[in-house]
């Protein structure tokens, strides 16, 4: 959470772009290779496809006060993905027409 101060509500403040958030679960920490590398939380996000399924994140976080956190193994979260509108869309409700064709 770095760069964003959590609310005491645990809300993210609004903003106008397009967003989704989703559950997950800690699934593994991974230890580091190396002494100047943080540790890694590998994080099971319900919903999503089975071979996408896993994200890696340095599992280095803040609390309220700024006091370095970590996650532990099998701790509940929500991992929000936010982007930039680009225009009105409407979902497709294929996979096959997700991707605009980029060819000429």
């Amino acid at each position: 959470m770095k760069g964003q101060k959590p609310n005491p509500n645990h809300e993210m403040p609004r903003s106008e772009n397009a967003s989704v958030t989703l559950s997950g679960t800690v699934q593994k920490i991974i230890p580091s290779l190396y002494a100047d590398e943080p540790e890694k939380a590998q994080i099971a996000v319900a919903g999503a496809d089975d071979l996408y399924r896993e994200l890696r994140v340095e599992n280095v976080l803040e609390d309220e006060q700024g006091k370095p956190v970590a996650l532990k193994l099998g701790a509940e979260v929500e991992v929000t993905i936010e982007a930039n509108p680009v225009g009105p869309a409407k979902p497709t409700g294929s996979k096959h027409n997700a991707i605009p064709d980029a060819r000429p």
